[in-house]
């Protein structure tokens, strides 16, 4: 039979009377059909559904078609090894936090830190002791579960904030925009990976808090009163609320904080000065003030990029901005180093 064989088996979970039942679903990967029915016996037992394939080849492309909660991988796969699956798995952000369990014969000290440098989250050495196996999956399976509850939080906070940007027509497409644009000039400065993935959410959620103003003073036409324009300020005390506790958002909160802050302590909310605000935060209020120059906004028509740059000058020159971030950043769209859609010419 020519090609990867998508599921050989799938084994429904069953509960076990007297036991408690844990929930999920694992992926086995494994060429040995008496191995493989041994380990659907035991984790469907304990109420895991059970996927089972027989190549690494046919592990990515089920993993590709329902992500599991947890994946016991046998090192030894015919054409691709286990260590190259659990690499390709480990490399990819939407599967990376997939718990993976190496299964292999093999205990010497080299083999388990390859294992390890490929990103396996556990080992489970043949024969299998079954009490160890069973607890070893349960408590991974979990740990997926609160990894997956927290991608939840993050996702319905990105979800408030595009539901921000649809209030207002005219700034569609600006979260993306502003992520796309933030990433590119973090990576130009040399900032790590890390960094770069928080300006990517940045970019989603810097006006997130700005589901708790009104809309009469969001989308007025003129320009806001005292009492408005404080109003508006809040938006970012709001958003950091908003992003809450979650280790994901640690290094988002003070974009979503800050990224009004000015260089020479003029702007808000905490009036910061200097190097107090995070690098992050002004990369954001760069990429932000360029967005809103070009695109129309409730108040006024969109204004060339030439008319962006020479006010993002202007503004560097007066201490509200970096001018080597400023600098930096006109490089890149003169250079073309990133594409800048739907901009004014």
């Amino acid at each position: 039979m020519n090609g990867p064989q998508p599921i050989l088996l799938r084994q429904k979970r069953m509960d076990a009377p007297g036991s408690e039942s844990v929930r999920g679903a694992v992926l086995i990967v494994e060429d040995d059909p008496q191995n493989a029915r041994l380990l659907t016996r035991l984790l469907a037992a304990d109420g895991f559904l059970v996927d089972v394939v027989g190549d690494g080849a046919a592990a990515l492309a089920a993993v590709a078609k329902r992500a599991p909660d947890v994946i016991l991988l046998d090192w030894m796969l015919p054409k691709m090894s286990g260590i190259e699956v659990c690499q390709r798995l480990k490399r990819d952000r939407t599967t990376r936090l997939i718990p993976v369990v190496l299964l292999t014969a093999l205990d010497a000290r080299e083999n388990r830190l390859a294992g390890i440098n490929a990103g396996a989250d556990d080992f489970l050495t043949k024969p299998y002791n079954a009490e160890e196996l069973r607890a070893r999956v349960q408590s991974l399976a979990r740990l997926k579960r609160y990894t997956d509850e927290l991608d939840y939080a993050e996702s319905v906070i990105t979800s408030l904030a595009l539901t921000v940007e649809a209030r207002d027509a005219t700034t569609d497409g600006h979260c993306q925009r502003l992520a796309y644009y933030a990433v590119a000039l973090g990576a130009a400065v040399g900032m790590g990976d890390d960094e770069l993935a928080s300006l990517d959410r940045g970019g989603y959620l810097h006006d997130v808090g700005k589901i708790g103003i009104p809309d009469t003073i969001l989308l007025k036409p003129g320009k806001l009163t005292r009492e408005e324009y404080a109003l508006m300020q809040q938006h970012t005390v709001i958003g950091e609320r908003l992003c809450g506790n979650l280790r994901s958002l640690a290094l988002v909160r003070p974009i979503v904080r800050h990224h009004h802050e000015r260089l020479n302590g003029s702007g808000y909310p905490d009036g910061l000065r200097g190097d107090a605000i995070p690098l992050s935060a002004q990369i954001v209020a760069i990429v932000d003030a360029f967005d809103a120059i070009t695109t129309v906004r409730p108040y006024r028509a969109p204004r060339s990029r030439e008319q962006a740059f020479d006010e993002l000058e202007t503004d560097a020159r007066a201490g509200l901005f970096d001018r080597q971030l400023v600098s930096e950043f006109l490089r890149l769209v003169e250079g073309r180093g990133v594409d800048f859609p739907r901009v004014a010419s």
